[in-house]
Order: C-alpha cells, then structure tokens, then sequence
C-alpha cells in the first residue's frame, strides 16, 4: 500500500482519507508527506538552481570530454557497475540534501501532512463572526482592540476548547470558538456587559469612565489558561477578567501608561510594560474591586476618589526598570531549557529602541545586558532549538554531513526570533543563544534578514510548526524556513469587508487590511487534533480573521447570520449590487487611462 502511495500526488492522496482510519493512518504517515514537503520546497529548488548554476572548472570540462570519448558500450557489465554507483551516490547526494533541509530537531514532534499542507497546500482567508449593537434600528459593527488565546485548562477539559479574547472598543469582552468545539466555528461564544473595562478603579463611578482604548498597542490582553483569568490593560490600568464571570476581578493602577504584556506563565509573575518602565506584576497579590454588597451602608462612596491621595502617598513604588527611551513594544519570557512550556528567570524587552534588552528575574531591575539590533523591533518570539550562522549559511549549499547536521542540532540553546523595521523595510532577526558558565543566556550568533524578508515593516512574529511566520505593513503572511532566508509561502489577507455600508471602494488596492497580530492555534498538548488544523489566527486592529490551509474558507459571514433569510438574501443582493458598480467604475476608469495614453484627454 505504501509503495502505491509513493507513486500517488499529493492531490491524488488526500481523498483518501476519508475512506477508513486504517488508510487514513497510511495516507498520513510522515516519511511520505516530508518527501513531498522536501521535493517541493523552495530551498531544494534554490539548491539545484545553484548546482546548475555554478560555471564547470575547464580541467573538469577536459576530463569529461576525455570520459565521454572512453565511454564503454552500454551493455557491458563496466557500464552497468558504473550506472550503479551513479545512483548510489545520487541517492547518497539526495539523502545528504535532504539532511540539511530538515527544519525538524530531535524529539521534536511534527505532523508532516500538516507541513506539506502549510507550504504547498491551498489556504484561505476566515473572518470571525463580527459584534455588532444596534441603535435605532441601525446596526453598527463593534471593533476588537486586540487579541489572545484562551485554552481552559491548557487545553486538557476533554474536548479541546480553544477560545479567541479580545476587549472591544464598547468596554465589554467577547470570546469567539476559533475550533468550532463549543458551537459554530469563528461564532461569538460568549460577550461580557458593556463598560467593564471603562469603570472607575475605585467605585465603579459612572462619572469617572474613561471610555478610550489605544488601538495601537498589540499586546494588551493575556491569558492564564490554569486560573481562567484575562489581564487587559486600558490606559494606565491593569484589569483582571474572570473568564468564567466574564466580570472584574481586580484593578491595578500604574504610573504610566501601559504598552505591553508578557504572557502568563505558572510561579512567575506578569512582566508589564509602561511607557517609560518595565515592572513586575504578582497578580496572585491583587488589589480586589469594590462590592457593594460587602461595603458598610455608612461609608462615604467618595472617600478613596481623592486624586491627589498617590501623590502624598509615603508607600514606596514597588521595584521597576526605568527605560532610557520610552515606548517598549514587546516583552517575552524565554522557555526554560527542556521545558518550553514554562518561564525561564531570562526576560528579553523590544521597543522603539535600537537594543533588546535583556533582565534576569532573580537580579530585577538590574539590566544584565543587551542585544544590538539597530532596528526598531515590533515583535519577539523564541524557539527552544540553538542557532547556529556557520551551520545554516553551510545548510544552505548542501554541504554538512549526516554526522555533522546531528551534532549541530543536539547543542544546547536557543533561538531569539525578532521582527521589525530598518530602513521603512522589514527585518527578521535570529539570535543564538546559549548559557554560560554562570548560567547567563549569551547570544552565540545573529543573522539579520533585511533585504528579502518584508518590503514593509514587520508587525508581528511567531511559530507555525517548523517554519517562523509573520505579518507585514503590505497586508501579507509570510513563511520562512528557520534560516530566517528562505521563504516558503505569502498569502494576502485580503479586506474584511469593514467600511462603510455598500461601499464600492472596498477591494480597490490600497485598501487590504494587515495583520497587526498572529497566533498558531496548535493545541499545546497536540494531541487529538483532527489533520490541518494548525491555523494562523490574526488581529487587524479592528477584526479579527482566520488563515486556514483548505481550497475554500471554513466558514463566512452568512454562517453567522442564517436566522435571518429574509435579511441574508438583502445582503447578498446588495454585495452583488455593488460588485457590478465597482466594476462598472473600474471600467470607466480603464478608458480614462486608455484615452489619456493617446493624448485625447
């Protein structure tokens, strides 16, 4: 069965899965799919351009000629051994090529259907079921203000719920079903009341709201998984959501406005990033929110609101790292060694800076050293495999051995994945990092990509299985090997269909929407999940969307609204309306163009 599989396209294979879990097992095994993914990559045909590229010395040239003067007769038994060690050391040549391509470490678990799918695949554009509130009688779409994942339990509550966050410009929280576990894939599972997050910290004074969030901070909204808990900062303050209540926990309040958060990791506490400082949040020691079921009846309401009380406050700050330049950008928890699912005492800070600084939690807020980038990094991700520039600049030309590609990927370290902008280009940025002998991480090496990753500035950065990902100002996805050169794939996102109310404009250039942050939905665990369903899930700064690797989207927008025909069928008669209008006008504009180049203007 497997040798006819070998023989079968990959197109010719997936139908098959469908037939049995038996040969669903055999059209998903992993040898065949990585022989597809590595025949069809982009780095192998890189590799074989360069081979035939190279000019031949004049000495090989004679002795080619001289060999091919000599050649014996086919049918001779010498012609035979010789077409046999040919392809032994194709084979050899292949096996070898195919050794420094491998993006896989040792125990590094990859489904490699889901690869192939991911690099070679068809994709498809998702838009998540859009909030909207109506007010007499018009209906007006409510934008999210960022983005995060929640899987209860990290993942383990049987049915492997995984929930997409997000705080709305109304004040209020809204959970989508990013895996269709819970009900509709991309469907609204749940919204909190309105006002949430605007209400004062001390009273929940309606007067004292301040109904603003900045749309232009990426990471304002984290999750811990264990405790069902969101922290979304809004202005100076940071806010704890009971996930489970969809309702405040807590309030903290800091000097300056909040630019970032970490995320959440077990035993350590929330990295918080203002605008002119990086502190230490221990969310387990919080400031809980006023009751008024608990309050005395006698209590003045106005008696903590005294604006000037943190001024004359003898209560010193707790410890911060003041930053020299304002605004970081990014904050990442560096995966303990072995463990990549918890935090490492290692805390590297991005920003509107020209370093990533680098803090050990044990020494806070002493800074314990930097990394130059001099570009002006947007975002930060790690992955728990070294780095190694001599070792992948040599991968690229097919040259390291099988022994030499195992020693290069059992040596101990890490990988820091940094993009930004440099120059108004995009640069993706790799960083090896290993411990010293006092158990400090060092960078070992850096290759910066600044020519061929982004034309734009790169937003938002992150793993998708064995390739990094990431988001640009032009509107695009884009995969690349972990070489941080070779790229696999770039999908559009398109427009989301946001604007006004039958506009005509909509899918003219200039108006695609980017992706201002990206998520894997890989499950932690990984286990249970159903073939291709390690998708891209992004934030815009408005909506939120879906990149899934199938020839037709998983779900639209009509999915969403089919308690309503009579009102799904006006919709769709007024897309196609304006459909024929817009085209209509684009042909108008060709002739204008087309008369203005014979000078008939």
């Amino acid at each position: 069965m497997m040798q006819i599989l070998g023989y079968l396209d990959p197109c010719d294979i997936s139908p098959l899965l469908l037939v049995s879990k038996g040969v669903q097992k055999l059209c998903l095994d992993d040898e065949l799919w990585k022989q597809h993914s590595f025949h069809q990559s982009p780095w192998y045909q890189a590799l074989i351009t360069r081979r035939y590229s190279r000019p031949e010395p004049l000495i090989f040239r004679a002795a080619n000629a001289n060999a091919d003067e000599d050649e014996p007769d086919q049918s001779s038994p010498v012609a035979d051994e010789d077409d046999e060690a040919k392809a032994q050391h194709q084979r050899r040549h292949r096996i070898q090529d195919m050794a420094n391509w491998d993006p896989a470490f040792p125990e590094e678990r990859v489904s490699w259907y889901d690869e192939y799918m991911q690099r070679s695949g068809p994709a498809s554009i998702n838009w998540m079921q859009t909030p909207k509130v109506t007010q007499g009688g018009i209906e007006a779409i409510i934008e999210s203000h960022g983005l995060a994942l929640y899987n209860p339990y990290n993942g383990d509550d049987s049915l492997g719920t995984m929930l997409a966050v997000s705080p709305l410009e109304d004040g209020s929280v809204c959970l989508w079903d990013v895996k269709g576990s819970r009900g509709k894939q991309g469907s609204i599972v749940a919204k909190s009341k309105t006002d949430i997050l605007f209400q004062d910290a001390m009273n929940d004074c309606p007067k004292k709201r301040s109904k603003m969030i900045d749309s232009s901070i990426s990471d304002r909204i984290t999750i811990d998984n264990t405790g069902h808990r969101a922290f979304v900062a809004v202005q100076s303050q940071l806010i704890e959501i009971d996930l489970n209540r969809l309702d405040v926990v807590s309030r903290e309040s800091f000097e300056w406005s909040i630019m970032t958060l970490s995320a959440v990791h077990a035993g350590v506490p929330l990295t918080v990033g203002t605008s002119l400082g990086i502190h230490l949040h221990d969310f387990r020691s919080r400031a809980r929110v006023h009751h008024d079921v608990v309050e005395r009846v006698d209590r003045d309401p106005l008696a903590d609101t005294n604006a000037f009380k943190g001024i004359f406050d003898q209560t010193p700050l707790p410890p911060y790292a003041s930053l020299s330049q304002a605004t970081p950008t990014s904050i990442l928890h560096l995966p303990r060694q072995g463990a990549p699912d918890l935090a490492s005492d290692d805390i590297y800070v991005s920003g509107r800076f020209s370093n990533i600084l680098h803090y050990d939690r044990r020494k806070f807020p002493v800074i314990c050293g930097t990394i130059y980038s001099g570009a002006l990094i947007n975002g930060l991700t790690a992955l728990p495999y070294p780095f190694s520039k001599a070792d992948y600049e040599r991968r690229q030309q097919g040259e390291l051995s099988l022994e030499q590609m195992g020693h290069s990927k059992t040596q101990g370290g890490q990988t820091l994945i940094a993009g930004g902008a440099y120059s108004l280009k995009g640069s993706l940025e790799l960083y090896g990092l290993s411990p010293d002998s006092m158990d400090r991480m060092t960078m070992q090496g850096a290759w910066k990509n600044r020519y061929t990753a982004a034309s734009s500035t790169i937003l938002s950065v992150a793993n998708h299985g064995t390739k990094i990902v990431f988001s640009d100002g032009s509107g695009l996805l884009k995969w690349f090997e972990r070489d941080g050169t070779t790229e696999c794939r770039r999908l559009r996102i398109g427009h989301s269909r946001t604007g006004a109310e039958g506009s005509m404009f909509e899918s003219m250039p200039g108006t695609d929407d980017v992706a201002r942050k990206i998520l894997s939905t890989q499950s932690r665990s990984g286990e249970g999940d159903r073939p291709n369903n390690d998708n891209i899930l992004f934030w815009t700064g408005e909506r939120l969307g879906m990149a899934s690797f199938a020839a037709s989207p998983l779900f639209v927008e009509k999915d969403f609204d089919m308690d309503d025909p009579e009102k799904s069928a006006e919709e769709e008669a007024r897309q196609e309306y304006a459909s024929q209008m817009r085209k209509a006008l684009q042909h108008s504009a060709d002739e204008v163009r087309f008369m203005g180049n014979l000078g008939l203007r």
